[in-house]
């Protein structure tokens, strides 16, 4: 799936290129998670003004409503000046004066939805529940803590629930953890604020290295202009079951939380 650092690289590889962009076309392939919320003619001739990003959402800004997209389980975006003919994976087409951008989603968990503005519904419901973005400023040590401290379930599975800090998906955060030195199955509630501090610069450090790394292409991820991810292969814990542990080698763990693969070194993430 992809997760926060590959959809802001996936951002940051059309933004610029669209920013300013006419649209001329929409199409619309077989249904997504959700309807578009409109007819797709109705999208002809309006201007895309910018690209932003929050959680896994992208929003595409236009000068009239904004579309909301999510690449889902496996989705991808696109953006060329020239595109083949459609595929039967392929399942949304917006077509502008600057070029084509096409969201490729072989198991349709994606969306395309449109507002009339982000703090509106439906943009409103499906973003309101979404905690602080890790990259920004806002993402502040103390309420990350106070945060924590109202969730009794382990803190793996708080980080991949999203509503405390956004987009920490499974690859990243069983590297935070292991930066920090905390188990995946310690309750959140009993982190000591100094645990939680060094928490919260692993988060931040390991996102912003793995936009650095153009994300991580574990099967087929890539940019909308094709570049594949390599932060996986700067993982440490993450698909390294029985390898050695970079600071210890001890033999990395992997356990099951939540139906998710949780990686971690019981020497190094002893609580």
């Amino acid at each position: 799936m992809p997760e926060l650092p590959e959809v802001e690289v996936t951002r940051r590889s059309f933004a610029d290129r669209i920013a300013g962009a006419r649209i001329l076309s929409a199409r619309l392939g077989r249904p997504l998670r959700w309807p578009l919320g409109l007819a797709a003619e109705q999208l002809q001739e309006r201007r895309v003004v910018e690209v932003r990003r929050r959680g896994k959402y992208l929003l595409l800004q236009l000068d009239e409503g904004v579309l909301l997209l999510h690449l889902g389980m496996s989705g991808s975006l696109a953006f060329h000046s020239d595109m083949p003919p459609p595929g039967p994976h392929d399942h949304f087409d917006l077509v502008t004066s600057q070029g084509v951008l096409r969201l490729h989603d072989p198991r349709r968990f994606g969306a395309v939805v449109w507002s009339a503005a982000a703090d509106v519904d439906p943009a409103r419901k499906l973003l309101s529940t979404l905690g602080t973005e890790p990259l920004d400023e806002g993402f502040d040590p103390a309420a990350f803590h106070t945060g924590l401290k109202l969730r009794r379930a382990p803190i793996k599975q708080v980080l991949l629930a999203g509503d405390v800090v956004v987009g920490v998906g499974n690859i990243y955060a069983s590297e935070a953890l292991f930066r920090a030195g905390i188990r995946p199955t310690t309750r959140a509630h009993r982190l000591a604020r100094r645990r939680t501090d060094l928490l919260h610069a692993a988060i931040r450090d390991v996102l912003g290295r793995a936009v650095e790394r153009g994300g991580s292409t574990l099967r087929d991820f890539s940019s909308a202009t094709g570049e594949t991810g390599h932060f996986q292969l700067e993982a440490a814990v993450y698909g390294r079951a029985g390898l050695p542990c970079p600071r210890c080698a001890t033999p990395v763990r992997l356990i099951r939380q939540g139906q998710r693969s949780t990686f971690f070194c019981p020497q190094c993430q002893r609580g």
